[in-house]
């Protein structure tokens, strides 16, 4: 059997628990019994431990005296953790346990319990889109993956929040036992057959700008309204009507990203929803969104989603 652990602690996400658990209880369903998941969970806290929405949560073993050594050792999220402090009884415990394990990781906000306590460190990493920027600059020995729904790095997973924790556990369940497996499990929770890791959380490109004339939100608007156009920092300057110095200094510190970057994950951003809604070709969409070739198109999702358009694509057309 294969030995599967999460750690429970005070407000933590039970969503983020209770969704990868039942992707491997559910999986028991369709394996020989000698192959099946055994799942334990490791409180940090007596019962109760009360989750962010109130629910009362039991843990099978307590953190101090809890088995250390598991084939999938994982890491919830939970609100607070990304302004709380380090919990060092936590860090003390996965120092010692995540060597230990076959594979470890974490959903949502659980990959800052993992930074503090240095298991992300030269790694790519995953979180929820909107505490990206917080882990990075947190532990800026991590590589992080803004827009992955979840990210394998070696013995490694880290995923956004909620359902992409339920689409890593189905990435396991397929590496252990086979897509097959896998399908049959998303098919009994209803939900998408596990999308791929490269696949798009909602949108963390394109942010919102507090002023709406502020030269950032211009230039978003410009961007997308001239998509399929080419773009050069002289041509945005002058949009903005500043010279090409001071407008990439002002767009950088204010977006957070250079204006060239920006343009890039634009581009990802709206091939994402052509692939998603529509049967325009592949070639059509890297034209219509501004990389001049299919081949171009393809380099830039592979670099930077992990798949290419066409697998992109294909993981909508999935059966359910």
């Amino acid at each position: 059997m294969k030995s599967v652990a999460i750690v429970l602690f005070p407000h933590v996400q039970s969503l983020d628990v209770a969704g990868p658990l039942d992707v491997f209880a559910e999986a028991n369903g369709f394996v020989a019994q000698e192959d099946a998941y055994q799942i334990t969970t490791i409180g940090t806290a007596p019962y109760p431990i009360m989750a962010s929405n109130g629910m009362p949560l039991g843990a099978r073993h307590d953190l101090a005296d809890a088995p250390k050594q598991f084939d999938i050792l994982l890491v919830p999220g939970g609100p607070l953790l990304p302004t709380d402090k380090e919990m060092p009884h936590i860090t003390a415990w996965l120092h010692e346990a995540a060597p230990l394990a076959g594979r470890y990781g974490s959903i949502c906000t659980g990959a800052f319990i993992l930074g503090h306590a240095g298991l992300l460190d030269g790694k790519s990493a995953a979180t929820h889109w909107s505490h990206a920027q917080q882990l990075a600059d947190r532990f800026p020995l991590a590589q992080v993956e803004p827009d992955r729904i979840y990210v394998r790095d070696g013995k490694l997973l880290t995923s956004a929040g909620v359902t992409a924790g339920i689409d890593m556990a189905l990435a396991l369940v397929a590496e252990d036992h086979g897509p097959a497996i896998a399908l049959a499990v998303a098919k009994r929770l209803l939900v998408v057959a596990q999308r791929q890791g490269g696949q798009s959380q909602f949108s963390p490109y394109l942010t919102a700008s507090v002023d709406d004339d502020s030269p950032v939100a211009k230039i978003q608007r410009y961007v997308m309204e001239h998509i399929s156009e080419p773009f050069s920092v002289e041509r945005l300057a002058e949009v903005v009507s500043m010279s090409p110095r001071s407008f990439a200094r002002v767009f950088a510190r204010d977006a957070k990203v250079t204006p060239a970057e920006f343009v890039q994950r634009a581009r990802i951003d709206a091939a994402r929803h052509l692939l998603e809604g529509s049967e325009m070709a592949i070639k059509a969409v890297a034209y219509h969104c501004g990389f001049g070739s299919a081949a171009r198109m393809r380099l830039i999702f592979s670099q930077r989603l992990g798949v290419t358009p066409t697998q992109y694509r294909d993981s909508f057309r999935k059966e359910g």
